[in-house]
C-alpha cells in the first residue's frame, strides 16, 4: 500500500471506524485514541498490507485494540463511577436512543460488537467473523442472543413511547 492509498483509506473509513468504536466504549476521547492507534498500526504495516484489505485490517485492529482497552479499564476501574441507578427512573420514558444505549450497554462486549457491526455498520456475517475472529455460526448465535436480549429488555414499543 502506498502513502496515497493509506490517506485514501483514512478518508474513507475514519468516520465508520470512529462510530463503531464510540458505540462500544461510549467515551469520545477513548474512541479517538483507539482509532488513532489503529491508523498508527496500519501505518507501521503499510508495506505489508494491500489496499483492498485495509478496511478489514483496520476494523479488526480497532476491535482488538478496543477489547484490550476495555479489559484494561475493567481491571483499573474508574473514580467517576457512582451508583446512578437510584437516581434514575425507568417508567414511561420516551427517549428511545437513551433506552437503546442503556440496553446495548448491558450486553456482553462480544454481543454488543457483533450487533453494532451488523445493524449499525451493515457488515455481512462473514465480514464480522473476519473482524472478530469468530466463525460465521458463532456470529449468528451472538447476534441472535443479543437481539433477543434487546427485545426482552426494551419490551414493546407501546410501553416505551
Amino acid at each position: 500500500m502506498t502513502a496515497e492509498e493509506f490517506n485514501r483509506c483514512v478518508d474513507l473509513y475514519a468516520d465508520n471506524l470512529y462510530r463503531f468504536i464510540l458505540k462500544n466504549v461510549k467515551d469520545k476521547d477513548k474512541a479517538k485514541d483507539i482509532v488513532q492507534d489503529t491508523f498508527e498500526k496500519l501505518w507501521l504495516k503499510v508495506s505489508d498490507t494491500e489496499a483492498k484489505n485495509a478496511k478489514s485490517y483496520m476494523f479488526t485492529t480497532a476491535y482488538r485494540t478496543m477489547i484490550d482497552a476495555l479489559r484494561k479499564d475493567q481491571r483499573q476501574g474508574s473514580m467517576d463511577e457512582a451508583p446512578m441507578i437510584a437516581l434514575s427512573h425507568t417508567k414511561q420514558y420516551s427517549d428511545l436512543k437513551e433506552i437503546l444505549q442503556e440496553a446495548l450497554g448491558k450486553l456482553p462486549e462480544i454481543q454488543r460488537s457483533v450487533v453494532l457491526l451488523r445493524d449499525y455498520e451493515g457488515y455481512s456475517y462473514e465480514e464480522i467473523g473476519e473482524i472478530t475472529g469468530l466463525s460465521e455460526a458463532q456470529v449468528k448465535v451472538y447476534i441472535f442472543r443479543a437481539r433477543t436480549f434487546l427485545k426482552n429488555y426494551i419490551g414493546s414499543i407501546e410501553k416505551v413511547v
